[in-house]
């Protein structure tokens, strides 16, 4: 990895032909700019690596924070692909405060392996928010 941006990288659970990993930079001077996503899943039948970051935003960010995302992971989708000579893509699952999603919402969600319920989700944000509002 000469003159890339990851040190090390850190297997974390092999779950079938998956791996959650975890991704480590050592250099100061990087670690100000590079951000890590959520979860990393490396698929090695079909030589993918999906990168999945969560978020919950105010419900007019969603569509923003969905674009800051895809520019945030740019270098290290491309230090992936070079690195582990994968097809690597960013899946931004960002939800509003309250429920809100964007058009492209259920596409990301459902190139995440396993079985997701959107309104679950939805839900789930929702209860966090209210949750949030009790304690202040």
């Amino acid at each position: 990895m000469n003159g890339g941006i990851i040190n090390s990288v850190t297997r974390l659970h092999l779950v079938g032909y998956f791996y959650l990993v975890i991704l480590r930079c050592t250099d100061p001077r990087i670690l100000k700019k590079l951000n890590t996503p959520d979860i990393i899943i490396r698929d090695n039948k079909k030589r993918t690596c999906i990168l999945i970051d969560v978020a919950i935003s105010g419900d007019r960010n969603v569509i923003k924070k969905e674009a800051e995302k895809f520019l945030k992971y740019k270098d290290l989708t491309t230090e992936i692909q070079r690195m582990w000579n994968v097809k690597t893509k960013v899946l931004p699952v960002i939800i509003g405060a309250t429920g809100t999603i964007s058009k492209s919402f259920r596409k990301y969600v459902s190139n995440i392996p396993g079985n997701h319920e959107v309104k679950e989700v939805q839900k789930r944000a929702i209860l966090c928010t209210a949750h949030i509002q009790g304690n202040s």
